[in-house]
């Protein structure tokens, strides 16, 4: 069995998406997962699956569509993959409440910074699957847009090292 590590885009933030963490892990067992447990409400799930990641995307997708009555993005990584990104981050010694890993399916296109508007104090840098930002003033007034991230979904690095280390527990 493999663990993996599904992010929700869009649950229970900003008023949108309302999705009781209870109905996801009933979901999540519905689709065959094994030891389910959330982190927060935002849509963070860690769980065991004999599937690969693509079948895990497909099944909760399906799930939450069904739910929902409208699409709900799925992010996924392995245990080992979101051990990854959290050692990748490129801001160690930055705030990790303003530090991060916006996950995406695919890797970044190259030119993805090109293409960033409203950038003042943040600093952008590539991951595998990610993008991660470095908020130097802090989230609340920041105007950065990053079109390559709209089917994505971010965590800051208190998040994602919690589900890391969530993941690497047996």
């Amino acid at each position: 069995m493999t663990t993996y590590i599904a992010l929700l885009r869009a649950v229970n933030v900003g008023g949108t998406g309302k999705l009781p963490m209870r109905e996801l892990v009933a979901m999540c067992e519905a689709c065959g997962f094994a030891r389910v447990r959330t982190y927060i409400a935002s849509g963070n799930v860690v769980f065991d699956f004999k599937g690969s990641a693509r079948q895990v995307k497909a099944l909760l997708e399906a799930r939450l569509a069904a739910y929902a009555g409208k699409p709900v993005g799925v992010l996924v990584r392995s245990a080992a993959e979101m051990a990854a990104v959290l050692g990748a981050n490129p801001f160690p010694d930055a705030a990790p409440n303003r530090t991060v890993a916006i996950f995406l399916d695919a890797p970044p296109p190259a030119d993805v910074l090109a293409h960033v508007t409203g950038q003042r104090t943040e600093v952008c840098r590539l991951g595998t699957r990610e993008i991660y930002v470095q908020y130097g003033d802090g989230m609340a007034d920041s105007k950065l847009r990053i079109p390559a991230a709209r089917t994505g979904t971010a965590r800051n690095m208190n998040t994602v090292a919690k589900l890391a280390a969530m993941a690497s527990q047996s």
